[in-house]
């Protein structure tokens, strides 16, 4: 019996040490960590397309894009803009709709317009005088029964009425001149004058300047264009005048105008810069019936 005691009291003493090595170890810390937060990116979005350039068109047909007007499709291609109407039959110079097809080109039969410079005057015709009748217009006879038979009973002979020659028409007037709708033109701007009409294929001038310059309005006019929507002229401004005449100002740094803008002479409209061009500088043209002018014809002489 002590023996069976012995070995239940060793078994019951083994346990408690067991129990007591297990008791002695700390657990483990356990840490909660907050995941990281990943950066959200913000969705690419994708840039917007440039806005497509107006060139010269090589097949006589324009596409009209977003920012395109009438004036500035007509002027790339040296057009009259009331010709592009008329060829399109569009109630309005100032309404074209994004995708229409343009024609530059006149259909069969259309009616090219001039200016009247082109037109030249009648040639005056001599004055013809009538041919008068110089004829005996009666014939003196001896007195006798006869005779006076004879004259009493023909009919009573009227006395010609001398003829008057018809009054001469009065000379017609001459065509007015090339500028005779505009009373005077301005400088646009102040600079040195480095590239010429005509020069290298120009189709005006080129003026060098301060950046940020004043740039004026040569005439009083209306602002029919302005945007960079022209290849080659940067941020450009066209003010229509009266008698057909537009002005261009290319080139500019900013414009401080916009379309549908009335201008008065020597106004400034821009800021001479750079855009679309190889230094600081104005390009300036004039133009009539769509036609490029040599702008020193009608710019008065710098002293």
């Amino acid at each position: 019996m002590a023996t069976r005691g012995g070995v239940r009291a060793a078994w019951l003493g083994g346990l408690l040490l067991g129990m007591a090595g297990c008791a002695s170890h700390t657990p483990a810390p356990v840490s909660e960590r907050t995941p990281a937060r990943v950066a959200s990116m913000p969705p690419a979005t994708a840039k917007p397309a440039p806005a497509q350039q107006i060139v010269p068109s090589a097949n006589g047909l324009h596409t009209v894009q977003r920012g395109d007007t009438l004036y500035a499709i007509a002027f790339a291609n040296s057009l009259d803009y009331r010709e592009v109407a008329d060829w399109n039959r569009l109630e309005s110079p100032d309404r074209i709709l994004v995708g229409q097809v343009l024609r530059l080109t006149p259909p069969p039969g259309a009616v090219e317009i001039k200016p009247l410079d082109d037109v030249p005057a009648p040639s005056a015709r001599p004055l013809v005088e009538p041919t008068l009748q110089r004829e005996p217009q009666a014939v003196l006879l001896a007195y006798s029964e006869a005779n006076w038979a004879q004259v009493s009973a023909a009919p009573a002979v009227a006395k010609p009425t001398p003829a008057v020659a018809p009054a001469a028409a009065p000379p017609p007037a001459p065509p007015p001149a090339a500028n005779a709708a505009v009373d005077s033109w301005l400088w646009p701007v102040d600079g040195t004058l480095a590239g010429r009409f005509g020069a290298a294929g120009g189709k005006g001038i080129d003026i060098v300047g301060q950046r940020n310059a004043p740039v004026k309005a040569v005439a009083p006019g209306k602002v029919v264009y302005s945007g960079s929507g022209l290849r080659g002229y940067g941020r450009l401004l066209i003010v229509k005048h009266a008698g057909e005449f537009l002005s261009a100002y290319a080139h500019n740094e900013a414009i401080l105008v916009k379309e549908g803008d009335s201008v008065s002479a020597g106004q400034k409209i821009a800021l001479m810069g750079d855009s679309d061009a190889d230094r600081v500088k104005l390009h300036f043209e004039i133009r009539r019936y769509g036609k490029p002018l040599d702008p020193l014809n009608y710019l008065p002489e710098r002293s």
